[in-house]
């Protein structure tokens, strides 16, 4: 009985030692991936061509992401100025000088659950993984 309790006990740790950092590979690219996105949108967004980030990049935003294996539906996107302005509204741009907030998060999707294996508990189900950032607006309007 007790070679089995052992055999069970050594095989779930051994499953946890050879998956567990493949997850938490995919955990760190993921988070990387939403980084780079919220960086990029930023980058655009406060380009002196627009001042927003408007729905329309959002959805490129989503299937770029969704390119890489997010589901597009469970994507969020908070976009927010430093002066309380939609930051969002493409009719008007938020002018130089003013930040443009942006904050894409994304759930875990059960994909720490190996981890139950040694006992460590994981992340809630209402648990995120982001990226964000500011930028400030390089928007100048044309007289």
């Amino acid at each position: 009985m007790k070679q089995l309790l052992v055999f069970v006990l050594f095989a779930s740790l051994f499953c946890w030692l050879m998956f567990s950092p493949f997850y938490k590979h995919v955990l760190v690219m993921r988070q990387a991936l939403l980084q780079q996105e919220a960086d990029y949108m930023l980058e655009i967004g406060a380009s002196g061509t627009y001042g927003y980030i408007d729905e329309a990049m959002i959805v490129e935003s989503r299937s770029r992401l969704a390119g890489y294996g997010f589901s597009a539906h469970l994507l969020q996107y908070e976009v927010t100025s430093t002066s309380g302005a939609e930051g969002d509204n493409a009719t008007v741009p938020l002018p130089r000088g003013t930040g443009i907030r942006l904050h894409i998060s994304y759930p875990y999707e059960n994909l720490l659950n190996i981890d139950r294996l040694i006992g460590l508990a994981p992340p809630s189900e209402d648990a995120t993984i982001s990226g964000r950032g500011m930028k400030m607006s390089e928007y100048v309007p044309s007289r």
